[in-house]
């Protein structure tokens, strides 16, 4: 324990980070205090910390909630690395490593316990649990509690029990992937209605988005691939059989990559698992189903071969491309037929409220693929988090579409929601501004309306694409819970009474090759030297191999590029470095310095030799 340590002093001295990101000090004040939170944090953002320093302070163990078992063992790993003394307990151990665990959990010895949410739940774990001091519960991906999360889980619903359980331990909830409906409904389903809410935004500017038209998918695949030999990615494919058939494709090729889906035995998905973070693997193909759970921070592309069936889905996926904050990619390939299977899935659930929902977040996610304006508004939007401009990394604002006047169209559309009571979805919208003579345009009377057919003029699909473009403006909402029925928001009614004009983008039929825009580097992403890097990365690799462990729970590739920028030439100054804290300087610091100092002294040899002598 380290209870007499300050959440700052841990920070830097156990973690290595200099300073709190957004709302992480605040968040782990109040658990310290033992009030209860809510936590929204994009992937990447720094959640776990959220409840690792306090569990360090707080006396007791934390409890920490995940669906994932390949995730627990990440996350441990990790910590082991930093000092932390952790463990997880799930279906993974064998007897003897369970029984190990739980006298850990007994002699007071263990700071974090991860564990799978059916175990914690049974009645002779929440019994052993009352024999000892819990510090915290924490509640990862926190949106499974919920219907309206797209990776609903019926065991996470009975996690509502654990306030009962135990009415006076802080509890916080976090997830990365959440909508207002799903953020409502976990809080109420989890108890935490006294939780103050912390939403630390969902933009990943690290990211940049690209959407293609299918056309010959793995030819684009491989062109996507080609300069990209060597770096960590994943590429997620709708059925187990283009997994399989795309990793045989590509190891084919000579790349090096494998299949991952929950048709494969345990064993043979945890050894593709652990040569992927050992970066003896460069690409996993997996089912977009199938959650990967996987907690690699430098994975550096994230590619869907088919279309996610939602934009949480998708937004998660793509989060585990540059989880180090170093610049990713990810690329999307889009084929109308895609939608069409994804929907004929869908419409085989027996449960007619769950395939409404699912149903709309999939229409949702065809606006995405089809969006004609910057895609990072789009998925921001979605979330309830507008963007004001936009984001000059995505292939919409890379190679910017045909703009037009459109302040007319976008009166008439807003004007025809109104008008129809700002009850109905886009489909209907559409068919009253084309004065379309159907029986249910008769039945609510909406061919007597002043919008009827005022926009004759245009196809349902210009109609279709100004309307999104509208939602993806911030002029419309579309309500999901009262099936998708557009709303006007406040930003609407400059535009609808002429005191503004909007351009909009004209559909895009072809795709094009992407123009190449310099972006603003931030610090993470300034010019290094590149050989000392790979030196550092060549001893990192064998550090990891001699311990049997991820080469990022040595040392991340943001730690190691800062390195290689600053060299640092001792103890202290290694210590400066983020990454970098107390446990990993005694472990690794001897080495690191030893490298970087040989590469300078080698730098500055090499110069005197090739610079010629002045004379006089």
């Amino acid at each position: 324990m380290n209870a007499h340590q300050d959440p700052l002093t841990l920070l830097q001295r156990v973690f290595g980070y200099q300073s709190f990101r957004p709302y992480q000090q605040e968040i782990i004040e109040d658990l310290i205090r033992g009030a209860d939170a809510f936590v929204l944090m994009p992937t990447g953002g720094g959640k776990s910390l959220c409840y690792q320093i306090p569990a360090l302070i707080r006396q007791g163990v934390a409890i920490v909630v995940s669906p994932l078992i390949s995730l627990m063992k990440d996350q441990v790993d990790a910590l082991r690395g930093n000092g932390v003394s952790a463990a997880y307990f799930n279906s993974s151990l064998a007897p003897q490593q369970s029984r190990e665990v739980l006298a850990r959990l007994h002699d007071r010895k263990l700071d974090l316990l991860y564990v799978a949410p059916e175990r914690l739940l049974q009645p002779t774990f929440l019994q052993q649990l009352g024999d000892v001091d819990v510090a915290l519960i924490a509640i990862d991906e926190a949106h499974c509690v919920s219907q309206w999360g797209h990776d609903f889980r019926p065991e996470y619903v009975q996690l509502g029990e654990l306030r009962k359980h135990f009415p006076d331990v802080p509890m916080i909830a976090l997830t990365a992937t959440a909508d207002p409906q799903t953020r409502d409904d976990a809080v109420l389903r989890l108890g935490l209605s006294r939780a103050k809410r912390y939403v630390a935004g969902f933009d990943r500017p690290n990211i940049r988005y690209t959407v293609l038209e299918k056309n010959r998918p793995f030819d684009q695949l491989t062109t996507f691939l080609a300069p990209r030999s060597k770096a960590a990615g994943i590429i997620y494919a709708l059925s187990r059989k283009r997994v399989e058939d795309l990793a045989q494709r590509l190891a084919a090729r000579g790349t090096a990559a494998a299949p991952y889906h929950a048709g494969l035995p345990n064993e043979r998905r945890q050894a593709v698992q652990e040569a992927f973070l050992k970066d003896e693997l460069d690409i996993v193909v997996a089912t977009v189903a199938f959650g990967m759970g996987i907690d690699k921070p430098d994975v550096r592309f994230v590619v869907h071969f088919d279309l996610p069936k939602n934009i949480e889905g998708y937004y998660q996926e793509t989060g585990r491309a540059g989880r180090d904050g170093l610049a990713a990619e990810t690329l999307l390939l889009y084929g109308m037929q895609d939608a069409v299977l994804v929907r004929s899935l869908l419409e085989r659930s027996e449960n007619a409220d769950q395939k409404r929902i699912e149903l709309q977040k999939l229409n949702a996610m065809v606006d995405f693929a089809e969006a004609l304006t910057c895609r990072r508004r789009v998925l921001l939007g979605y979330f309830g988090e507008p963007l004001t401009s936009d984001c000059g990394n995505c292939d919409v604002c890379l190679n910017p579409p045909q703009r037009f006047d459109a302040t007319v169209e976008a009166q008439k559309a807003l004007s025809c929601v109104y008008r129809v009571g700002q009850r109905f979805g886009v489909k209907h919208v559409i068919d009253v501004l084309r004065g379309a003579q159907t029986e249910r345009m008769r039945r609510f009377r909406h061919d007597q309306l002043s919008t009827f057919a005022i926009g004759s003029d245009r196809s349902e699909a210009e109609w279709g694409s100004i309307l999104r473009q509208l939602i993806h403006r911030g002029f419309l909402v579309q309500d999901f819970s009262k099936y998708g029925v557009l709303k006007l928001t406040d930003r609407s009614r400059p535009l609808l009474k002429g005191e503004v004009s909007l351009e909009l983008a004209r559909p895009r039929v072809h795709a094009t090759s992407r123009k190449k825009r310099p972006r603003n580097l931030d610090s993470s992403e300034q010019p290094y030297d590149e050989d000392l890097f790979e030196k550092l990365r060549a001893l990192r690799t064998r550090l990891a191999r001699e311990q049997g462990v991820p080469p990022y729970v040595v040392f991340g590739d943001v730690t190691l590029t800062h390195m290689a920028r600053i060299k640092p030439h001792d103890p202290a100054g290694l210590l400066a470095i983020t990454g970098v804290g107390d446990h990993k300087l005694s472990r690794y610091g001897e080495d690191f310095l030893a490298a970087i100092n040989e590469h300078c002294h080698r730098t500055i040899d090499a110069e005197r030799t090739t610079t010629p002598l002045l004379s006089t």
